[in-house]
């Protein structure tokens, strides 16, 4: 099938006249790129080899060409299901070549989830690994590919074991296709990209993003972060994001710079990447940086080419932020969501003197408000559900009309469902989800703010805060605690905490339950679901062993 946008022709028409939207698409730009940085180097994977520009597009020219021969045309959707791998650029790039929507999908779907993803997106292409971490993608295709009738060809990408079932592989591809002769011409306000959200609760919904939407957001990005072609970014985010994707891959290409990919985070090698390469910036979730700190101190070594670390996808803490300013490392805070990638930030001369205090502020171009549950604006200080509108902004989420206009508001608002608080210079911060929130005897409280106070705590190496149900109070504050290596943690051990640091009674943690990981996202949010789930498959355990 194919993917169509639908577009507020207000918002098109004064996004063009502003120049924030035009005619060229990411193909277009890509071979401008080509064109003008063809022998620099574009991407390297963490085993030292470096792509160039000139190499990425003669590779995924034989890609595109094996896509268009197997009934990929103009507006197909062609799905990626890949590691942190050199293939990934090759792999989006054919795509854009082919004229096709690329559909971005976790290299952790599983084969009844990415079955349902492929149906619902329509693709005709999949390319995907033979396996990876133990996972047999090969295997699983003879289980799921009869389930999707629209796939025509899958391409499995042989960078670590061999194809064992004659299925096609990337490098008989690159052997066996010539270049595609001339690319199909797609439209700028096409949809260029789907993908999924988290998916904490329900079924992941598909995120259609236009050319004209990751364009503004990554030149207005490159723009205001001062990227340039002398710049390398370390990326080691999961290339199916909108921060892998938008930020890792199609931001350096923009500027002509390079990107680094790690396919495994490890803390260790990612100190060794980034000094071997220089990496000049980056961008992640809080367990990158704070697991990359972690080792700076372990080992007294220092990063003196990284300018700074973006840091997005959950709340950064105060103390994250200094500890980073006093290694050399300056920690920006980003604010955004897929619907409306990263949109605000804290501006790096500002790193220090913010320090955590804010999630950041809007970049040119994109409107921010705060409303209240009537949709009513609310003042500088007033919490509020944080709103926003610019052409960074996504048409909507494929196949749920329903679902799109409960997000997407009359005149281009997206509602994030964000509670946000807002000051006179216009910065925002982050205090909690309008879900996310414990009712405890009526009273709503904020699961984000309760797990601040948490932070710091002595012995306590991670921490999330849930509802657990009571017959009296309707829910009480549950806090599960990570403890540090050796270390016990107990309630009044927290109790101890939040009272000299003088928290309000109504935030204390109830009870405590002590658990292995904090299980989160790719992108770096908290399962709540999940630890309620294991929370209370312990108590009906409790119970039937009583």
């Amino acid at each position: 099938m194919k993917i169509a946008a639908r577009i507020d022709p207000e918002r098109q028409r004064y996004y063009t006249r502003q120049g924030w939207w035009g005619t060229r698409t990411l193909l277009d730009h890509w071979n401008e790129t080509v064109q003008r940085y063809g022998d620099r180097r574009y991407v390297c994977g963490d085993n030292g080899v470096w792509l160039t520009y000139r190499q990425v597009d003669g590779y995924a020219g034989r890609l595109a060409a094996y896509l268009r021969e197997n009934g990929v045309e103009c507006g197909d959707v062609a799905a990626i299901q890949l590691p942190n791998w050199t293939a990934y650029c090759v792999a989006y790039v054919a795509g854009l070549k082919a004229g096709a929507v690329l559909h971005l999908i976790s290299r952790n779907t599983e084969k009844s989830e990415l079955a349902d993803l492929l149906t619902r997106s329509g693709a005709k292409a999949l390319v995907c690994p033979t396996s990876f971490r133990g996972l047999d993608y090969e295997a699983a295709l003879s289980n799921y590919r009869r389930d999707i009738p629209s796939l025509r060809c899958v391409v499995l990408v042989d960078e670590q074991e061999p194809a064992r079932s004659g299925h096609t592989t990337l490098t008989q591809v690159l052997k066996t296709c010539r270049p595609l002769d001339a690319s199909p011409k797609a439209d700028a306000n096409d949809v260029a990209a789907l993908l999924n959200t988290s998916g904490t609760t329900g079924s992941p919904k598909i995120v259609m993003i236009t050319h004209n939407n990751i364009l503004f957001s990554e030149t207005q990005f490159n723009r205001e972060l001062g990227v340039t072609q002398d710049d390398i970014m370390f990326m080691p985010a999961p290339l199916h994001h909108a921060t892998g994707f938008h930020h890792g891959l199609i931001a350096p290409m923009l500027a002509g710079a390079g990107v680094v990919l790690q396919q495994r985070f490890q803390r260790e090698q990612a100190v060794r990447l980034i000094l071997r390469e220089q990496c000049t910036y980056s961008m992640g979730a809080t367990p990158f940086v704070y697991d990359i700190l972690q080792e700076m101190e372990r080992t007294g070594v220092r990063l003196p080419s990284m300018k700074f670390f973006l840091c997005g996808g959950a709340h950064v803490p105060r103390s994250l932020v200094r500890r980073g300013m006093d290694l050399g490392l300056p920690i920006c805070e980003v604010y955004g969501s897929t619907e409306s990638p990263p949109h605000a930030f804290v501006p790096v001369a500002e790193a220090e003197k913010l320090a955590g205090s804010v999630s950041g502020r809007p970049m040119g171009g994109v409107e921010v408000r705060l409303v209240d549950g009537n949709g009513r604006d609310v003042p500088p200080g007033v919490k509020g559900e944080e709103w926003s509108r610019g052409p960074n902004v996504f048409v909507g989420y494929l196949g749920d009309q329903a679902a799109t206009d409960q997000a997407l508001h009359a005149g281009g608002w997206f509602a994030s469902g964000d509670l946000c608080v807002g000051d006179e210079a216009g910065n925002l911060r982050v205090v909690g989800r309008k879900k996310e929130i414990i009712i405890r005897g009526g009273e709503n409280l904020s699961i984000h703010r309760i797990r601040e106070t948490l932070e710091g705590c002595p012995g306590v190496a991670d921490c999330a805060v849930v509802g657990k149900p009571d017959p009296r109070f309707g829910e009480r504050i549950c806090a599960c605690v990570v403890p540090e290596a050796g270390r016990t943690v107990t309630l009044q051990d927290l109790l101890g905490y939040v009272s000299a640091n003088h928290v309000p009674k109504y935030l204390w943690p109830e009870m405590v339950e002590i658990v292995d990981a904090i299980p989160r996202t790719e992108s770096g949010k908290i399962k709540c679901c999940s630890l309620v789930r294991e929370i209370q498959a312990r108590d009906r355990e409790g119970a039937n062993s009583r």
